[in-house]
């Protein structure tokens, strides 16, 4: 557990109000207090967020389900998981959140991802509630058939809990665009309806919209980009690190290079490459999003290239630091070395990276540094742009909607920016973050009622 600063008052009977009735439930703990930590000089300026109990409203998801997915593998053994969806705050619009498949996931963690994606979908200015699913099911190892029942077993269950105007998912980490496609095909033939737009990250041929795949890896280069301007600086001839090799991480680096920067490493769950002449990206995406491969692999191909297994890709010495891969991978000792060795910028593809020990030792040390629910949230906003192109049954060009999507993390920027200024914590784009997207939500809640 980690140690935690002193929350005001009222604010610290909420917090323990939430551990109490989500006892072992860390990653959520620790992902309340990072907003809760923000919220001091606005319960100032909105007594009436205080008087109407907004917080704890908040932070008590809206609805929680937890079902069984049997399904049976290759050797026709039946196997059994569990899968979860929880519907977080719906007070902006209909529910908006990936689906994640991995061994880690829990109940804990689902809600911790809900609860942030609250405050991302705010940001963007689209009309989308937050909420999140998936299930402990790995799909590492399974052939296409065992991935195909599994994820027709999901839907069966889950289908009931759906609607283009009631609960929108997507993906996550282990669902991509195969799992979607196999998700939408067993919604569609539950319900005998061809809803495109309750499902988002499908193919380009049968609903999907161009720059999904890639509109988080490139909100988050977007968005440091901004960060950088305000400092008279830019990504050009700058160093860079990627964490993972996924979705997220392929489309970073691909942007960092299209805007003059060098990524000199990327990672997955057992190590790490460095190519000090740059990554080779059609590499790592023929590896990854073809064969599926490690990222060992890579130095099979690349020669000059080292792999180091089981080893840390923050001691390496950068400029930026972008980790996309997965929750607290980032500690409070990684943070310091990136700092010691001259990172002056990160920006969080992945949803909470970052350690509450790391976060403090980025702000103390001045850099520029973009949390998750501001510099990922380019990933539900194109989310939202193809729920958009489904109800108005339109297809857009990729320049078109990578314009949007730009213009909507220059905005996410500059309403972070402004926000923590106006609150007294200028360049601080956490208090920004948490405060701007608080805002919004609790605004609407009090419009709405007692809800």
């Amino acid at each position: 557990m980690t140690t935690r600063a002193a929350l005001p008052e009222g604010i610290e009977a909420a917090y323990q109000q939430v551990q109490a009735r989500n006892p072992g439930e860390e990653e959520f703990h620790q992902a309340v207090k990072e907003v809760l930590e923000s919220l001091g000089p606005v319960l100032v300026k909105y007594p009436e967020f205080a008087h109407q109990k907004i917080i704890q409203r908040v932070c008590e998801p809206e609805r929680q389900v937890i079902f069984r997915v049997p399904w049976q593998d290759d050797r026709c053994e039946i196997q059994i998981n569990r899968g979860f969806r929880v519907q977080f705050n719906s007070v902006l619009g209909p529910y908006k959140g990936g689906l994640r498949f991995h061994p880690s996931v829990s109940l804990g963690i689902i809600k911790f991802l809900g609860f942030e994606q609250i405050f991302k979908n705010a940001l963007t200015g689209m009309p989308i509630g937050g909420a999140k699913g998936g299930s402990d099911f790995d799909p590492k190892g399974k052939s296409e058939h065992e991935i195909m029942r599994f994820c027709q077993s999901f839907m069966t269950e889950l289908y009931r809990h759906l609607g283009e105007y009631t609960d929108v998912p997507a993906g996550d980490i282990g669902v991509g665009g195969r799992e979607i496609g196999y998700l939408f095909g067993q919604y569609k033939r539950l319900t005998s309806r061809y809803e495109s737009g309750v499902l988002t990250g499908k193919g380009i041929g049968w609903g999907g919209a161009l720059v999904r795949k890639e509109a988080t890896g490139y909100g988050a280069v977007y968005f440091v980009r901004e960060m950088l301007k305000v400092r008279g600086d830019s990504l050009a001839g700058k160093t860079c690190l990627v964490s993972g090799s996924g979705n997220v991480a392929i489309y970073t680096i691909e942007k960092l290079a299209e805007l003059g920067a060098k990524v000199i490493a990327c990672s997955d769950s057992n190590g790490f490459i460095i190519d000090e002449k740059g990554i080779d990206l059609d590499l790592v995406k023929q590896l990854k999003e073809v064969e599926r491969r490690r990222i060992a692999d890579y130095a099979g191909y690349r020669k000059h290239a080292r792999y180091i297994a089981g080893g840390n890709i923050w001691d390496t010495p950068c400029q930026v630091a972008m980790p996309s891969a997965t929750q607290n991978e980032i500690n409070g000792h990684d943070a310091a070395t990136l700092v010691r060795n001259g990172c002056i910028a990160v920006g969080e593809g992945a949803n909470m990276p970052t350690t509450p020990e790391g976060v403090r030792v980025f702000l103390d040390a001045g850099i520029a540094y973009g949390p998750g629910k501001a510099a990922n949230a380019g990933g539900v906003a194109t989310s939202a742009l193809e729920m958009q192109q489904n109800a108005s049954r339109d297809a857009w060009s990729f320049e078109f909607t990578e314009r949007k999507l730009d213009e909507i993390m220059t905005g996410i920027h500059t309403t972070t920016y402004e926000t923590a200024e106006e609150f007294g914590a200028r360049g601080n784009y956490v208090v920004g973050a948490n405060i701007a997207g608080f805002i919004k939500v609790a605004k609407a809640m009090l419009a709405l009622g007692l809800i």
